[in-house]
């Protein structure tokens, strides 16, 4: 058995009506029981089975052919409990407006009898049970909240006004949710309307500005950060390759804590700074550099010499033996 849905009802629509369970023709859609969607005609997506009168619920299960694409995607969304509301379409035959027949907030005639033309499933429903479409002679009903329709009027009171709208909020409770965003906002609660607006006004005009200065303030960051990163490449921290890392670090962890990361990193020594450093010495006091034979150059420095510095090696190896220097890889 599959999953019902409730077809129609005897509550009260978001229209301000009802449609009589027992006043429903269904012969004609009994025998092509065709289930739409959003009530456009041509767009079949299955149809209902396992139509039932039950009392005052009409019930049906939704049977989706899978034909089309939108059918297919629907079935989906039913079977997933996305989607759950379906509609009748009404035609109007014939209403009433008894007293003994009218609910509390009803704002417009008991529709007495109908006949029911097709179902569609629908996003949003008109009320708890489903939403109601209705038409009379052939012609769709508007019934916009508080608008008077012709062929299903509004009701008038026993002053000859109509009834306020059950759906909208009442005066009072208004002015409550005035008074509560009046005083959110720090005003007194006596605030008129545009004295709130006023408030709210200026209030956007800081969160404005706020993400401006957040914006500048941001970019002034990076700026500081970018440049920390660049004295630090110069100064042969680390190499260029290196940069996007150190600032991205100096983005997560803040300017300062950068600096203090930089500021106890030592330049990279090179090899050939080992043979040459600038200004230095040899440890027999002998400017680096300067040697003029083999035995002159530091052990620690022969080594770094011969791959880095051949040509020097070999010249100073034959100052120091008197013969070339053997051939080496």
């Amino acid at each position: 058995m599959g999953k019902r849905i409730r077809i129609s009802s005897e509550s009260l629509n978001c229209f301000g009506t009802w449609v009589k369970t027992d006043g429903i023709d269904y012969g004609q859609y009994r025998q092509n029981p065709l289930l739409l969607y959003m009530h456009r005609r041509g767009e079949i997506i299955g149809s209902i089975k396992d139509f039932r009168v039950e009392g005052r619920d009409v019930t049906g299960e939704p049977y989706f052919d899978e034909v089309r694409d939108e059918s297919k995607i629907l079935k989906q969304q039913f079977d997933k409990d996305t989607l759950k509301m379906c509609s009748p379409y009404f035609e109007v035959i014939e209403t009433s407006d008894a007293p003994e027949l009218l609910k509390p907030g009803q704002t417009r005639p008991t529709v007495t009898k109908c006949k029911l033309l097709e179902v569609s499933m629908v996003d949003m429903g008109g009320n708890d049970d489903n939403i109601v479409q209705l038409s009379y002679r052939g012609n769709e009903l508007k019934l916009a909240v508080g608008e008077d329709c012709p062929s299903l009027p509004l009701l008038k009171t026993n002053g000859g006004e109509a009834p306020p709208n059950n759906n909208s909020k009442t005066e009072e409770t208004m002015n409550v949710d005035f008074k509560a965003i009046a005083l959110k906002l720090g005003l007194p609660e006596t605030a008129t309307e545009a004295e709130i607006l006023a408030k709210v006004g200026i209030l956007l005009g800081y969160q404005t500005a706020n993400t401006e200065l957040r914006t500048q303030l941001d970019a002034m960051k990076l700026a500081g950060v970018t440049q920390m990163v660049d004295d630090a490449v110069k100064a042969g921290k680390f190499n260029a390759d290196k940069k996007d890392h150190f600032i991205n670090l100096g983005k997560t962890i803040g300017a300062e804590s950068l600096k203090l990361t930089l500021d106890s990193m030592a330049a990279v020594t090179k090899p050939m700074q080992l043979i040459n450093p600038s200004g230095g010495a040899t440890g027999g006091g002998m400017a680096t550099g300067q040697w003029n034979k083999l035995s002159e150059v530091p052990e620690g420095q022969l080594k770094l010499m011969r791959e880095n510095e051949p040509d020097k090696y070999r010249a100073l190896y034959k100052a120091e033996y008197g013969i070339e220097c053997p051939k080496f890889n």
